[in-house]
């Protein structure tokens, strides 16, 4: 008796175990690959973030056309930075966004210092908050500003954006 019932047993053990599995599986592919990371850090604080939503495909442009660029180059940040005058903005990113190219967007100023293939890269945080009116040639500092890490290649179109917001600090 006690054989029978040891042996059933076993057999909700294995049962139990092997609904586990199954579910850790369907729950696994169900969740998108991570996209590799960008970091910006300022002063002792650090942010690091992953591409924005449907602005990352594993190594292939996503954004070709003005619509899609644009959607991603304006995609709602998830991490933000507070930053003091003078202080430098530091951003990072994976080798992998490095070996493929990079630059910097500014909302305030567009493209900044150009394509990289390092994964490194320093900017001076007052120029940053600084935007220009093209028509009067005044300047004003902004509040905040989003900055866009955008990963490049040898094609037209982005791989990658990875928006951070920068807030400024009085």
């Amino acid at each position: 008796m006690t054989a029978a019932l040891f042996t059933r047993g076993k057999g909700r053990r294995a049962a139990t175990a092997a609904c586990a599995v199954s579910l850790g599986i369907v729950a696994l592919s169900a969740c998108d690959k991570p996209t590799p990371l960008a970091t910006v850090t300022v002063g002792s604080k650090t942010v690091t973030t992953e591409a924005a939503k449907g602005c990352y495909k594993d190594d292939k442009v996503v954004a070709k056309s003005e619509k899609k660029v644009t959607a991603c180059l304006t995609a709602k940040p998830e991490q933000s930075l507070s930053v003091s005058p003078g202080e430098k903005v530091r951003v990072g990113v994976d080798p992998k966004i490095a070996e493929s190219g990079w630059l910097v967007i500014s909302e305030a100023h567009g493209v900044i210092n150009g394509q990289s293939k390092k994964t490194y890269r320093s900017l001076d945080s007052d120029k940053l908050f600084e935007q220009t009116n093209p028509q009067t040639g005044q300047t004003t500092t902004l509040d905040s500003v989003t900055i866009v890490v955008v990963e490049t290649g040898k094609n037209s179109g982005i791989k990658g954006a990875w928006p951070i917001k920068l807030k400024r600090e009085v």
